[in-house]
């Protein structure tokens, strides 16, 4: 008799695999169906008209599951027109200049009531097969309070400035080669320098922070849009997501 219902046991155990199995699977099977239908949506549509998208999206963004397939999806359409420059001239005037941040993949923190980031951007330098990267964020502190709340009275600059050498195509290998915490004209001191840039390393990406022994690929590029994969230990598949700093007004607001 126990053994009988120790059967019944393994029984109802093993149906109950197989019916959260099947559950899993027809989960992931619809999940596959809805994004192989999003996918032929774009495909009758121009590159123009998906980048049109994807700048709507952007600074729209709630966090959700269905923003980040999205976006996936937008990138990923862009990337498969995507015919890169055939010339290394050709490629250092296109990247060329400052590019503002819009999006990463490993944008990290929280928003913290007297610390904020107001731009992050990067700047381009390049010569031949080398130049320099510098990566910028503007950041205000408050270190003082009042009735109204915190007052932001420190404000300035920190600068992430890297070398990088081309080796292999339109790979860009950097190295930091220097950190720079610089004050706005008028700003108060900060009590805690340090405190000042743990802060600003915990709300700006880390690749972006020490890029060190990692490799740039630009996956696509136009005259206003710019998307790059890291290569790396630390950061492998982040994908970064920039426009040409002053090209066009982002409104977070938008329509659909």
């Amino acid at each position: 008799r126990n053994q009988i219902g120790q059967s019944k046991v393994v029984l109802r155990a093993t149906i109950d695999d197989v019916t959260a199995s099947s559950s899993t699977q027809s989960k992931g099977f619809q999940q596959v169906v809805k994004e192989n239908d999003e996918k032929k949506k774009l495909a009758p549509l121009s590159s123009g008209q998906i980048k049109e998208k994807l700048l709507n999206l952007l600074p729209r963004m709630t966090g959700t599951d269905e923003e980040f397939r999205a976006v996936e999806n937008y990138v990923n359409a862009l990337e498969e027109v995507y015919a890169p420059p055939q010339t290394l001239d050709f490629l250092n005037l296109a990247v060329a200049g400052e590019w503002q941040l819009l999006f990463s993949t490993n944008l990290r923190g929280g928003p913290r009531p007297n610390f904020r980031l107001k731009e992050m951007f990067q700047k381009i330098e390049p010569s031949k097969l080398e130049g320099t990267i510098t990566n910028v964020v503007q950041w205000d502190l408050a270190q003082t309070e009042t009735n109204e709340g915190a007052t932001f009275d420190c404000s300035g600059t920190f600068s992430a400035v890297c070398n990088y050498s081309i080796n292999q195509g339109a790979r860009m290998v950097s190295e930091l080669k220097d950190h720079k915490l610089e004050l706005a004209k008028g700003s108060n001191v900060p009590q805690d320098v340090q405190g000042l840039v743990g802060m600003i390393h915990r709300s700006m990406p880390t690749e972006l922070f020490d890029p060190t022994d990692h490799a740039i690929d630009t996956t696509y590029l136009d005259v206003d849009l710019r998307i790059v994969r890291m290569t790396g230990p630390n950061f492998e598949g982040v994908r970064d997501i920039f426009i040409r700093r002053g090209s066009m007004e982002i409104n977070p607001i938008g329509t659909d």
